[in-house]
């Protein structure tokens, strides 16, 4: 059996997702598209030893900063994971909807890039462009890199992929949005009590461009104030900003491209959600 926890970021993935893991004897498998990197901890929220309790977890820490790791290394990656361990329950949980969709359903790439650099586009250009390409495309506009990947990246078969495995259950973990959002802010006020802001300076004075720095909520916000283009506190809003924005992109992704059954958190009674998620896979396990 393979359970998929999926929502939008601070919702509760990781914690659910070690509650099914005790639960069905699983094993635990990343599918946040930052969290294979190695030494981005608190921006990417990456799951502790604690926090595991006792539980395997894979693809997480795989990574060099400087590693180019895509969406067709984590299928490889992923399918080999779930090949290995046919005998056991096997939980993904991540908010990176298209690798979790690349891993599970026939999703196809072709080996064969073009090569164009779109030097006489603006990001904003490139950006609709993408859009155009894939209206659920979740990539931020000022990752120029990213989005050049993404037009240059031929696909093959990804209108309808099928399911490529049997006693698959997709769940959803929401809130309202105002909670949320509360979550959210005071998610980033925990990660500068924990040491972001020591973090995002340390990637900062080793002057590493890279495709994981660039892209991780936290960091480019934090870069702006050590270049002085910013104050602390504008920096900060900035974050819980782009995270709002990125839990509705999230939502949206989702919505489109999955069957999911959503589960509202009762947060003052976590359990009671673990339990009615439970209930569910167990019905449909019968």
């Amino acid at each position: 059996m393979i359970i998929c926890v999926v929502g939008p970021t601070g919702v509760g993935k990781t914690k659910m997702s070690v509650e099914l893991a005790k639960k069905y004897n699983g094993i635990i498998v990343n599918c946040d598209a930052m969290q294979v990197y190695k030494e981005m901890d608190i921006a990417t929220a990456k799951v502790t030893e604690e926090e595991k309790e006792g539980i395997k977890h894979y693809l997480f820490d795989i990574c060099n900063l400087e590693d180019n790791y895509t969406i067709f290394d984590y299928q490889k990656d992923a399918r080999k994971i779930i090949e290995e361990n046919k005998e056991k329950n096997i939980i993904f949980a991540g908010g990176s909807g298209l690798y979790l969709k690349s891993a599970l359903f026939d999703y196809r790439f072709s080996n064969d890039e073009d090569n164009n650099t779109y030097d006489n586009l603006t990001n904003e250009e490139l950006y609709d462009l993408c859009i155009k390409k894939d209206k659920n495309m979740n990539i931020h506009v000022n990752n120029r890199k990213r989005l050049i990947r993404f037009l240059n990246r031929k696909e093959e078969n990804v209108v309808e992929p099928k399911l490529l495995y049997k006693d698959v259950y997709f769940i959803g973990l929401t809130t309202s949005r105002d909670n949320l959002y509360r979550i959210i802010n005071e998610r980033v006020d925990k990660m500068m009590e924990n040491g972001l802001l020591k973090e995002a300076k340390y990637f900062y004075d080793k002057k590493v461009n890279c495709k994981a720095l660039n892209t991780v909520i936290g960091y480019k916000e934090l870069f702006k104030y050590f270049d002085k283009e910013c104050s602390l506190q504008e920096a900060l809003d900035l974050i819980k900003k782009n995270s709002r924005h990125y839990a509705k992109r999230q939502y949206t992704w989702f919505n489109n491209q999955m069957d999911i059954e959503w589960f509202d958190v009762l947060y003052d009674n976590f359990n009671n959600t673990v339990e009615e998620v439970i209930k569910f896979i167990d019905n449909g396990k019968k």
